[in-house]
C-alpha cells in the first residue's frame, strides 16, 4: 500500500503536502491507527504520497513537489487532494492506497484515475494520528483498481458501526446528472440501463430542489472556517509560501465572518436532514462522481473555477450529509476514465462495497 502524507508513521514527519509544515514539525511518535490496522492485517507500506498543500484543492497539483502523473489520462490532472495515492494505485505502483476525503479528495482522484474509491460514513474510520482539515467533513478513504481487494480493505478499516441491509431502491439524481457534461451523463445512464438486474427498482429524482448553489456555498464557508481554525495560528507564525490557488483559498478562509458562518450552519443542518431523508436504509442515490473527465494540466483559470464549482456541487452532498459515497471506474470518455457514484445510508458503507463488486462486470476497458 501507499499512504497519503496526511497520516502519521512512526519516526517520519507528516508533511501534509507543505514543505514549510514539514520543516516546522517533528517526527511522529506513533503510527496512525488506520495505517496500523492495515499493517497488522498483512499489508506492507511502500511509502508516503504527494498531496495538495494542506489538502485544500480538488485538482491534484502541488506547486512545490509537482503534479503526480495520471497514467490513465496523460496530460491531465490526477485530482486532489489525494493525488499521489490515486496516481500510485493507477500506475500499478501499489495494490491499494490510503487517502482522505473532506470535499472530494478521494472521490475526484478515483474518478480521474480510473479507480474504486470510498468516502466512508463520517466518523466510521478513526482519524487519530492524521492531520485535520475541516473536522466536520474529514474522513479517511482508500483506492484500489480491483473491486475484490477494494472490498477487502474495507473489511479491515471499517469499524463495527455498520447498518447492513439489501438494496431495494435506486434513486437516480436527475439534477446531479444535469451538472455533468451531456456525453458523460448519457454514458452513465446507458450503463445503468444495462446493469438493470444489479441496480433494479430505479426512479429519477430531483435531489437538490434547486439548492445546489446554496449547499455548495454553505459547505465552502464552513470548510474554510474550520481550515482556518485548524491552521490559521501556524500560518500567521510560519508565513508559509503557499502555491497559487492554495494561497487564495487560505486568504479567503482567514476572512470568513461570523455572519457568514451563522448563515451557513442552518443551511448545512437542513441539507443534512433532507439528503438523509432521501436515502433510508435499503435505498441508494446515484450521481456522477465528477462532472467531466480530468481537465488538462494547462486548463485556464476561469475554466478551472467553473470546473471547481460544478464539482463541489456534486461532492457536497456526501460532505454535508456525512453519508458514505463510492466512486466506481465504470466509464471512459475520450479515452479518459470517469467515475459513477452511489451514496448510501449512514453506516451503509458495506452495501457500497457490494455494489462495487457487483457492478465490476460493467466496467468499460
Amino acid at each position: 500500500m501507499a499512504v497519503k502524507d496526511l497520516y502519521d508513521t512512526k519516526g517520519a514527519v507528516t508533511g501534509g503536502g507543505s514543505p514549510d509544515w514539514l520543516r516546522s514539525h517533528e517526527a511522529a511518535d506513533d503510527t496512525a491507527p488506520a495505517v496500523q490496522k492495515l499493517l497488522d492485517a498483512g499489508a506492507s507500506m511502500i511509502g508516503k504520497t504527494i498531496c495538495d498543500e494542506l489538502f485544500y484543492s480538488l485538482q491534484g497539483d502541488n506547486h512545490h513537489y509537482g503534479t503526480p502523473a495520471n497514467t490513465l489520462a496523460p496530460g491531465r490532472l490526477p485530482g486532489g487532494s489525494s493525488s499521489g495515492s490515486a496516481a500510485a494505485a493507477a500506475a500499478g505502483l501499489c495494490d491499494f492506497a490510503l487517502g482522505s476525503d473532506t470535499g472530494g479528495s478521494v472521490r475526484i482522484p478515483a474518478s480521474f484515475c480510473g479507480l474504486y474509491g470510498l468516502r466512508p460514513t463520517h466518523g466510521r474510520i478513526e482519524l487519530a494520528g492524521a492531520m485535520a482539515m475541516a473536522p466536520s467533513f474529514d474522513t479517511a478513504g482508500w483506492f484500489a483498481d480491483d473491486a475484490e481487494l477494494f472490498k477487502t480493505v474495507g473489511s479491515v478499516l471499517l469499524d463495527g458501526a455498520s447498518r447492513t441491509a439489501p438494496i431495494e431502491k435506486l434513486l437516480i439524481a436527475e439534477d446531479a446528472f444535469a451538472l455533468a457534461d451531456e456525453p458523460v451523463a448519457d454514458r452513465f445512464l446507458d450503463i445503468l440501463r444495462r446493469a438493470g438486474d444489479v441496480v433494479s427498482g430505479s426512479s429519477m429524482i430531483d435531489v437538490s430542489s434547486g439548492q445546489f448553489d446554496l449547499w455548495r456555498n454553505a459547505f465552502r464557508i464552513i470548510q474554510a472556517h474550520e481550515v482556518w481554525q485548524t491552521y490559521g495560528s501556524w500560518i500567521e507564525i510560519a508565513k508559509p509560501n503557499f502555491g497559487p490557488g492554495i494561497k487564495d483559498r487560505m486568504a479567503m478562509a482567514a476572512n470568513i465572518t461570523s455572519a457568514e458562518l451563522s448563515e451557513a450552519k442552518p443551511i448545512h443542518d437542513a441539507a443534512r436532514r433532507h439528503i438523509e431523508g432521501l436515502v433510508p436504509v435499503g435505498t441508494v442515490l446515484c450521481l456522477p462522481t465528477a462532472p467531466c473527465v480530468a481537465p488538462p494540466l494547462d486548463l485556464a483559470a476561469d475554466a478551472l473555477a467553473e470546473f471547481r464549482a460544478r464539482t463541489l456541487s456534486l461532492t457536497c452532498l456526501a460532505g454535508l450529509s456525512g453519508l458514505p459515497q463510492v466512486s466506481l471506474p465504470l466509464a471512459k470518455f475520450d479515452s479518459c476514465p470517469v467515475g459513477l457514484s452511489f451514496i448510501a445510508w449512514r453506516g451503509g458503507d458495506e452495501a457500497l462495497l457490494d455494489i462495487a463488486e457487483s457492478m465490476a462486470p460493467f466496467r468499460e476497458n
